[in-house]
């Protein structure tokens, strides 16, 4: 047979329509232009509801068993918490209950004592609320700002207090700020007392500019400090009164070359982090004030000879 009589065509079975090239260029534009049909005139959004208000029983079906898990792990968890917070209360209460009971024996001994020997109690401290407004702006000093002042009735030499221990002292004040010098400061002191031993000693801060301990000075060698040991006031100075809580010794070095011990503390208050404070008026303003005959009364040293008056 001739090859030119061949229908070279392919058979209808076999035949495609467009190519394919023009067939993803027809169906990208399409999309496209639904996705901004969407966009600008929410086309799809009925049916898009439709699928989801149909999906929604299959979907919650699903998740139940997830969920049930959660809950059930979520409940041992608490379960788990709320022993453990139980257990530490307990322990926590009973330690309270026997401090409690020791703080009111050696309160009770102490009215004792103070009635046998006829000491006046310490008069109550009326402090005065402030805040904190910024440090100040020299990295060699420890001193910040507070919102008090004159006009509030600050006066220079006041204590200042946090709710942790003594942070430092009134040093300037103005009509409606005043300065606060910290413990830590160089040219700070205070004077100190050992809770434990009962024995006195002076506190001094830190020079340079990363000092944040005080140092207890011209210790003996042979002195009785153990680190842990409370440090308070003292009340000597006629500044700050009595049993305020001021530091506690961490590091006590006694070289074989010096007569005198290196003792550091850390201080009980918040010195970098507080930022609301209880200023308290000088302890010598809360003093009684002398008896006039002992005012006029000369040193027993002076006192003259009724002739030579």
């Amino acid at each position: 047979m001739p090859l030119g009589t061949l229908d070279r065509t392919p058979p209808p079975f076999f035949k495609q329509g467009p190519s394919a090239l023009s067939k993803l260029a027809f169906f990208s534009a399409l999309a496209l232009f639904l996705m901004v049909a969407d966009v600008r005139f929410s086309l799809v959004k009925p049916l898009r509801s439709a699928v989801a208000a149909v999906l929604y029983p299959a979907q919650w079906l699903v998740q139940q068993p997830v969920l049930g898990f959660r809950q059930i792990e979520r409940h041992f968890a608490d379960l788990e918490d709320a022993q453990d917070k139980a257990h530490n209360s307990q322990a926590a209460l009973t330690a309270l209950a026997a401090r409690a009971g020791q703080v009111e024996q050696l309160t009770l001994e102490n009215n004792r004592l103070r009635a046998l020997l006829e000491l006046s109690t310490r008069p109550d401290t009326q402090g005065l609320a402030a805040q904190v407004l910024y440090d100040a702006a020299d990295p060699y000093t420890r001193k910040v700002i507070i919102d008090r002042g004159s006009v509030q009735g600050v006066k220079a030499g006041s204590p200042v207090l946090d709710e942790s221990g003594v942070v430092g002292q009134v040093t300037r004040v103005h009509p409606l700020v005043s300065e606060v010098t910290l413990l830590t400061d160089r040219d700070q002191a205070i004077p100190v007392m050992n809770t434990r031993t009962g024995v006195r000693s002076v506190a001094y801060g830190q020079s340079g500019a990363s000092g944040t301990e005080l140092e207890l000075r011209f210790m003996a060698g042979n002195a009785d400090v153990q680190e842990g040991d409370m440090l308070s006031t003292s009340g000597v100075d006629g500044v700050y009164p009595a049993g305020l809580a001021v530091a506690r010794v961490t590091h006590v070095e006694r070289r074989a070359e010096s007569a005198f011990a290196r003792v550091l503390c850390t201080p009980m208050a918040q010195l970098a982090s507080t930022s609301h404070v209880l200023v308290l008026p000088p302890s010598t303003a809360q003093q009684p004030a002398m008896p006039a005959e002992d005012v006029a009364r000369p040193p027993s040293g002076n006192r003259l000879h009724p002739r030579e008056r």
